[in-house]
């Protein structure tokens, strides 16, 4: 039983934040939180599945790319140009870089069996890092 209360203690706060960053009004400032949610959840997945829950922590991988995604579409809605702005285009991109080395050293620390379950959260946070990288480099398309 203990496990199971430890796993609602760290989780259940966890995914009323997300909501509560998706609430957020001003559109850098929840890419921030979207993505600080994302490191957090991050981490609960890796402490989830070394308790050795692999479902929840999968659930937790899902919402590590909803808040980076999250994130990418926040930026997206400010309607700057990520070459005259880039600040928070430059921390969004620098952020999900360092999401996808932990998501790397995470799936090396799992049980060879388990470790397809990172794959589709892998392959997401690349695509938003990839987005954003590009559009550092290239500014937005009018």
């Amino acid at each position: 039983m203990k496990p199971l209360l430890s796993i609602l203690l760290c989780c259940g706060p966890l995914l009323a934040d997300l909501s509560q960053v998706r609430a957020e009004p001003n559109l850098e400032k929840r890419a921030t939180l979207a993505l600080d949610y994302a490191e957090r959840a991050l981490k609960d997945s890796r402490r989830v599945y070394a308790d050795g829950d692999a479902q929840q922590s999968e659930g937790l991988l899902d919402q590590v790319a909803d808040a980076v995604e999250l994130a990418e579409t926040s930026l997206k809605d400010t309607h700057k140009d990520p070459i005259k702005s880039p600040r928070h285009f430059k921390n969004a991109e620098i952020k999900t870089r360092g999401l996808l080395r932990t998501i790397e050293a995470f799936t090396r620390d799992m049980n060879a069996a388990d470790r397809s379950m990172t794959d589709k959260t892998r392959e997401r946070v690349q695509e938003v890092h990839d987005r954003l990288l590009q559009n550092i480099m290239t500014g937005k398309k009018k």
